[in-house]
């Protein structure tokens, strides 16, 4: 550390603590106000799911169409 002289020690030592106080801060805004987050997370929609399409038919409706359709084929 002595090689780098006592600003560029000051200056990592700033850095450092604005990289540990950032996300505290935040951290403190957000957990003891949750207005701050509803109102930031109610400007972003993070999924939106598509419209539900029709269900496939049950495994009882896919026998009963099958047999029909031997029904058919022994008919001819």
């Amino acid at each position: 550390m002595s090689s780098l002289g006592t600003s560029k020690g000051i200056l990592e030592v700033a850095k450092f603590a604005l990289y540990v106080s950032v996300p505290i801060v935040l951290m403190y805004t957000f957990a003891n106000n949750s207005d701050n987050l509803k109102k930031v997370m109610g400007n972003r929609s993070y999924v939106v799911y598509p419209p539900e399409g029709p269900r496939p038919p049950s495994p009882e409706e896919l026998r009963e169409m099958a047999r029909e359709m031997a029904r058919k084929n022994n008919i001819r």
